[in-house]
């Protein structure tokens, strides 16, 4: 970034010494104490995890984590998985306790009376061992009268053997969220229920709350939080109920499928988690460094404002080449700083202009009053109080015009925009500034086009400007010479011009004209006119969306050393 440092020139117009900026190269190094010193200091003083110094970074980080939390949680809550194998398993059991009905049905007499208690008609306790049933698996005979009369134990090991957790995947998330959940329930007492009653008791309740000629399928968990199946199916003699076959049974596997499942999707939240910090500090960076950089250097201004020291300008950093809100709003405070110190240069140099114009007829009032005290002819008193007079008159118009112009500005914004005939008010204008041009004995001259001309803008404003431009033509010409004052239509936008067959413009005051003070005036009118005129005169334009210019009026335009016909001067506004 290109840096500035502060110079003393003279001044050939004022003799005055002012400082002015000197823009340095970037690879310039800014000594201790300015402005660009602070900055670099204060983007020192961040880091990429200075979360403490960047609200911005945290707000990315916990909005982030918020939107991951839910999706996890979503995930969770939504585990569809283990709802599908305990279908599966649920479907499963019903077949397999009912074939193990189907065997006591098929040893059961056709007529003769059946007792599963006291061993009428079948012998339950060799039926019980008989059946081949896979390890976890219980199977429990009850009467008529809902009596535990057998059961047995399954023993064959599973075609494919069931990992238990963490043999092959360690469930370490899952075990370490377990463990805390477990702590916070002891602590709340969320786990001090009842000790659950023995299963006998559990499966005898389960076949006295349903109908007992269905056959029931149930999940529940055991006190050690695993999930257990339980079915129950009818043994039937005919129409008559003599028992009821229980089956329970340990979901091993799935258990085991879920905590593998749960493990993983901890797993990949974990990693997202790192990923999401990791991705938001860089967005982060991005995004509050720059904005931090703006910030720092508006509070620095700030604080030196309130210190009184100005040991250099603040420097707005160029973010422009971001393709972002942040480039836009670099572009805007650059363009604002830039706007704001070339107010700031234009009212020093406005006040170094006033002081310089307010020097001239001051001194030449202290030379007359000295020069008043010493001469002793009337004659030559009544010559000194007329220039007394003249400097007097000239320091009046001097600061009248100053103060207009000083507000200007600000009145411009105040004042309120209006739609009006632009065409009608410079008839006007012309026609009675006309009368004392014709006292002259110049031709006054108006060409306008008969339709109207509307215009959004402050009425009384443009016509002070056509007034200042009318007058300055009549000023100039002379007894022969002649004004005239035209308009026309451009698409969007039109065109007001006052032209003279006055002496002209000199080429070299055609860029100067406009500037604050500088008067090209014959000398019989000295002290007559401030310079503010069309200053006054291209800033109400400007405030209008316009433009204004001067040039000469010459034979041929291929001919620029030629004579000057005359001056004109074009004032553009929109429509």
């Amino acid at each position: 970034m290109a840096l500035a440092e502060r110079i003393t020139t003279n001044d050939d117009r004022t003799g005055s010494r002012r400082d002015a900026d000197v823009v340095l190269g970037d690879d310039w190094v800014a000594p201790d104490g300015t402005v660009e010193k602070e900055l670099q200091d204060s983007r020192a003083r961040r880091s990429l995890f200075s979360l403490n110094r960047s609200p911005l970074t945290r707000k990315i980080i916990t909005f982030n984590l918020i939107a991951l939390n839910v999706l996890v949680a979503g995930i969770l809550y939504l585990n569809s998985s283990r709802d599908t194998l305990a279908v599966q398993r649920a479907n499963a059991m019903q077949s397999e306790i009912e074939l193990i009905s189907d065997v006591f049905e098929a040893q059961l007499p056709a007529g003769a009376p059946v007792s599963l208690g006291t061993g009428d008609g079948i012998d339950v306790a060799a039926t019980v061992e008989g059946l081949e049933l896979r390890a976890g698996v219980e199977v429990l005979i009850f009467d008529a009268a809902n009596f535990l009369v057998g059961e047995t134990v399954g023993t064959l090991p599973p075609a494919i053997a069931i990992e238990a957790p963490g043999d092959k995947s360690p469930t370490l998330i899952s075990d370490f969220l377990n463990s805390v959940w477990r702590g916070m329930s002891s602590l709340l007492g969320l786990g001090s229920g009842e000790r659950p009653a023995p299963l006998e008791d559990q499966l005898r309740r389960m076949i006295e709350s349903g109908n007992p000629s269905d056959t029931r399928v149930q999940s529940a968990l055991d006190a050690n939080g695993n999930t257990v199946f339980r079915a129950l199916s009818p043994i039937r003699q005919g129409d008559r109920i003599v028992g009821t076959v229980a089956m329970v049974a340990a979901a091993v596997e799935i258990d085991a499928a879920v905590r593998t499942e749960r493990e993983r999707v901890l797993q990949m939240f974990v990693i997202a988690t790192l990923v999401s910090i990791g991705l938001s500090l860089v967005l982060a960076s991005t995004i509050a460094n720059p904005i931090s950089d703006l910030a720092d250097a508006a509070e620095i201004g700030r604080d030196r404002n309130k210190r009184n020291t100005s040991p250099g300008r603040i420097r707005i950093p160029d973010l422009t080449a971001r393709p972002d809100e942040i480039g836009r709003l670099s572009g805007a405070l650059r363009g604002m700083v830039s706007a704001l110190y070339d107010r700031i240069d234009g009212n020093e140099q406005f006040a170094a202009d006033v002081a310089h114009e307010i020097k001239n007829p001051l001194a030449s009032l202290r030379s007359a009053v000295g020069s008043l005290r010493m001469v002793k002819k009337e004659e030559h008193r009544v010559r000194l109080l007329d220039v007394i007079e003249h400097d007097v008159r000239r320091l009046d118009r001097l600061v009248s015009d100053i103060s207009n112009a000083s507000r200007l500005d600000s009145e411009l914004v105040k004042e309120e925009e209006q739609r009006f005939n632009l065409l009608e008010m410079v008839q006007n204008l012309a026609q009675y500034l006309g009368e004392d041009a014709g006292k002259k004995g110049i031709e006054f001259i108006i060409d306008l086009p008969q339709n109207p001309i509307e215009i959004h803008g402050l009425e009384a404003r443009l016509a002070q400007v056509f007034v200042n431009l009318i007058t300055n033509a009549v000023s100039f010409c002379e007894d022969g010479d002649a004004i005239r004052v035209w308009a026309r239509r451009r698409e969007n936008r039109v065109l007001v011009v006052v032209e003279d067959t006055g002496p002209g413009i000199p080429d070299e005051a055609l860029t100067k004209i406009f500037k604050r003070f500088y008067s090209q005036r014959p000398e019989t009118d000295f002290g007559n006119n401030s310079g503010l005129g069309l200053a006054i005169s291209k800033q109400i334009v400007e405030a209008h969306g316009g433009v204004i210019w001067a040039e000469n009026i010459r034979p041929t335009e291929a001919d620029i050393t030629s004579e000057p016909l005359g001056a004109r001067f074009v004032v553009g506004l929109p429509i």
